[in-house]
Formats: structure tokens, sequence, C-alpha cells
């Protein structure tokens, strides 16, 4: 019996790749804050509104980050669109040299071309989609990416961002805080790394660790900066 063959690529790049920026610093940053404040006050509430605040503005700033870096991407593809077109138009030879240097870097030699070329000649949209694609590597974005962008990327930096916050409303002393605060958020960030790696299709064990020690280090510097602050002013 043959065997069906599966094809495993990954196809899912731009979603995963915003919840992936908005989760990372979502959980890295207002956790390095929450941490340093811990070093420093001794008020659980001046933490959560300190933290509450950086996570808002946070979420607000990537999610316009995303949507002007999708923007961005979508006028710079209109862009070259038109140029190609132009191109396809006024200096057709020029591109039907740059055709064969695309294949052949594929051992496709000019006679078996031949066929490519008059099919692109006779439609000329078809030519531009391919010069695209195989001349630029530009892909067309799909419609409402931008704010698809801001909001995959915002949403995700707020709920990364809860969760170093989380205990800091429930345990009054700062210290005991800080200690649920650094074993909830170690815990995720393991857990996103290791989700990231099998996503992207990295090993997810060496992308787990990884994740871990950028915001362990992140945090663990804040909160002795703070300290060595906090006990140079007492």
């Amino acid at each position: 019996m043959k065997r069906r063959h599966v094809e495993a690529h990954f196809t899912a790049g731009p979603l995963v790749r915003d919840v992936v920026i908005g989760m990372s610093d979502g959980l890295t940053v207002p956790f390095a804050l929450a941490a340093g404040l811990s070093g420093a006050v001794t008020a659980t509430g001046l933490i959560i509104t300190a933290g509450l605040a950086e996570v808002a503005a946070g979420a607000i700033a990537m999610g316009l980050g995303g949507y002007l870096a999708a923007r961005g991407e979508a006028e710079h593809y209109v862009q070259e669109k038109r140029r190609e077109e132009q191109e396809v138009k006024e200096i057709p030879f020029q591109e039907v040299l740059e055709v064969r240097q695309i294949f052949a870097a594929y051992g496709i030699d000019e006679k078996a071309l031949k066929p490519i070329e008059e099919a692109f000649q006779a439609n000329p949209d078809k030519w531009v989609d391919f010069m695209m694609r195989f001349e630029l590597d530009l892909a067309e974005p799909e419609p409402g990416r931008a704010r698809q962008s801001a909001f995959t990327i915002a949403f995700a930096y707020a709920l990364g961002g809860m969760i170093p916050l989380a205990p800091y409303f429930f345990i009054a002393r700062v210290g005991d805080a800080l200690i649920m605060s650094v074993v909830f958020t170690l815990l995720a960030l393991l857990a996103f790394g290791f989700v990231k790696g099998k996503f992207v299709g990295l090993n997810p064990w060496r992308s787990a660790l990884q994740a871990l020690v950028v915001g362990g280090l992140a945090a663990g510097v804040a909160f002795g900066v703070a300290k060595l602050v906090n006990g140079a002013g007492a």
C-alpha cells in the first residue's frame, strides 16, 4: 500500500509573527518593570498602577507600530507593482532577460523557456505577478492586514503583560507577590517559547529556554538596578 505524503510546511506566518512580537514583549517588559519596582517599593498598589499604565501604553505603541509596519509593506508592494507594470509595458525585452536570469538559476535553458516567455507576453498581469514574487520576493499583502496586525500585537502584548502583574492583585506583601510573579512568568515564558518553536519549526525546548533566559535576565537586571539605586539613596 502506497503511503500518502503529507506536507507539513508552516503557512500561518504573519499572524503567528504578530502574536510572537506582542506576547514576547508583553511578558518581558511588564515583568521587568514589576520586578524592578518590587526592589524599590513596598506597596503593591503602586506596582499595579505602574504596571497597568505600562501595559496600556505598550499595547497601544506596539499595535500602532505593527499597523504602520504593515501599511508600509502594503504601500511598498503597490509602488513596486506599478514599476513592474511599467517595465513590462515599456521595456519587455529587459524583463525577458530578467526572466531568463531567474530560471537560469534553476538550470533551465533559453530553449525550454520559449513557451514560458510567450505565455508571459500574452498575459502581462501574470508576468507582473511572477516578477513580483521571483525577482523582488514580494507577496501581495492580505486586505485589512494592517488593522489585523495592530489588533493582534496589541492584544497579545496586553495578555502577556497581565501575567506578571496578576499576583500583585491578590497578594499584599510585595516580596511574596514578586515570588509568585516570577513563577507565573517564567512558566509562561517556557510555555510560550515551546509553542513558538513548534509553530515555526524550531527546536521547541531550545526556543523555550531562549524565552526563559531573555525574560529572566531582563527582570533580574531591573530588580538588581532598583535595589542598587534604592540602597544608594537610603
